[in-house]
């Protein structure tokens, strides 16, 4: 499946950015505050306009450093913090990974210093740009917008996040961007097995990379990414095609700042869209943290398969129980995918470096394995048997039929006589009785409840 085109909204802290998004996606999914640098997870979500689907990222989470002592410097006191190098930074990946970037400045503060240093890197790119002046709810804050011109990066849209005043004619505007630009020429096909290696700075995916394939000893071509530095690389593992699609790019220019590196996972978003199987990586001396769990999120999100490969292994002292205690702990943390396999590893020094490649090949197998619809139909009057479903209200769910829709991922639908009988908690038992006999090894699975005589949705 090809990834959806992204639209990247930048700018400088406390213009606007998770409210925009807020309302461009049509969900509260971003938390907002007054104050600057609230977002800490760089977001993403999918939406449309007047048919056109496409993916917008919350660029915010510039982590704004404070001199060494200082306390509760508010991140804009002047003098306090030099995060325009951040800033720019950010504005640097934007450019690489989105389609089209939204510049978002403030109305009410007009042009300041660190508008013209984004504005300054955008005008080098060839990708379409716009600027929406947020916060123009009021006439005279609407006119004021247009000395946004000045910035000479694109058309200005004036707007209101908050109200969503303006927000139609800019999603006009974006939606035209896209569909002038140029679709994402991918070297890679349907036929080949693509595994992504996603996860935080520093937890070894180049060295998991390397290490892969010197240990297949294969003769490699590099392929040119989406982006000017992220390297797809082909492989042959016992006969078997292999994409290796490295997201471990970011730092290679060298002067990306500390921080931004941190949030940027559009690299990951668009690998994980990509890819068949996923590799989550974790870094072994500092556990599991919430920046693993949130790149966990985005893998669920699009349905993909994935393995969890612990990587330096090598440096934790273990006792006899550290193995099963580290992985009771990842097992907590990603408790909302309670089917993916853990391998512990050194891409340092190869320990079982020879089991990732086997076991993503098996994860793929799985995702492909379609139930025969009378073994499916046996396996759920089992499960019924063993514990009738919910009532509400006088009346109980029935489940007349089941029938495996799909594979990859591999999706089934319930015909049931009322799909809002269906509670959460008998949805995942039904998921638990089927992987009791069909594992799903590192795959997700969708349940569907339709209602005897409804249409498909």
């Amino acid at each position: 499946m090809k990834p959806l085109p992204m639209v990247a909204l930048v700018g400088r802290p406390n213009v606007g950015k998770s409210t925009l998004f807020n309302r461009l996606a049509g969900e509260r999914l971003a938390v907002v505050d007054d104050i600057p640098g609230t977002t800490r997870d760089r977001l993403q979500a999918e939406t449309d306009w007047n048919g056109v689907a496409f993916m917008v990222i919350d660029t915010g989470g510039i982590e704004v450093y404070q001199p060494r002592g200082a306390r509760n410097v508010s991140p804009l006191a002047e003098g306090s913090i030099d995060f325009v190098p951040q800033i720019r930074a950010q504005a640097m990946i934007a450019i690489e990974e989105a389609d089209v970037i939204v510049l978002l400045v403030d109305a009410i503060e007009g042009i300041t210093a660190a508008d013209e240093e984004i504005a300054e890197i955008l005008r080098r790119t060839h990708k379409p740009v716009l600027v929406a002046a947020n916060k123009a709810d009021t006439r005279q804050r609407r006119d004021n917008a247009l000395e946004f011109y000045g910035l000479g990066v694109g058309e200005v849209y004036a707007i209101s996040a908050l109200q969503g005043t303006g927000t139609g004619d800019l999603l006009d505007a974006i939606v035209s961007a896209l569909t002038r630009a140029p679709a994402p020429a991918y070297e890679d096909d349907e036929d080949i097995l693509k595994i992504a290696i996603v996860g935080r700075p520093n937890v070894g995916k180049s060295s998991l990379l390397n290490r892969l394939l010197g240990e297949e000893r294969a003769i490699v071509s590099p392929l040119a990414g989406t982006t000017r530095d992220a390297i797809d690389t082909r492989l042959v593992w016992e006969g078997m095609p292999i994409l290796l699609i490295d997201t471990a790019g970011i730092r290679r220019r060298g002067k990306i700042a500390p921080g931004v590196e941190k949030y940027s996972v559009l690299r990951a978003v668009k690998a994980v869209q990509r890819a068949d199987v996923v590799v989550l990586l974790l870094d072994a001396e500092e556990g599991i943290t919430a920046q693993d769990a949130h790149i966990a999120g985005l893998i669920l999100e699009e349905m993909k398969s994935v393995i969890v490969v612990v990587n330096k292994w090598d440096t934790v002292e273990k006792t006899t129980y550290t193995l099963n205690e580290f992985e009771a702990q990842i097992r907590q943390q990603l408790n909302f995918m309670p089917y993916v396999p853990i391998l512990f590893i050194s891409a340092r020094t190869g320990q079982r470096i020879h089991l990732v490649l086997p076991t993503a090949a098996r994860v793929h197998e799985e995702r492909l394995v379609r139930i025969p619809t009378s073994e499916l139909n046996r396996i759920v009057r089992d499960a019924v048997e063993h514990h009738a479903p919910p009532s509400r209200a006088g009346r109980q769910l029935k489940i007349f039929m089941a029938q495996q829709v799909r594979v990859d991922p591999p999706t089934f639908l319930f015909h049931v006589n009322d799909r809002r009988l269906v509670h959460f908690s008998y949805e995942r038992y039904l998921e638990n009785r089927i992987r009791a006999h069909y594992s799903f090894l590192g795959t997700p699975i969708r349940l569907s409840f339709r209602a005897r005589g409804s249409k498909p949705e």
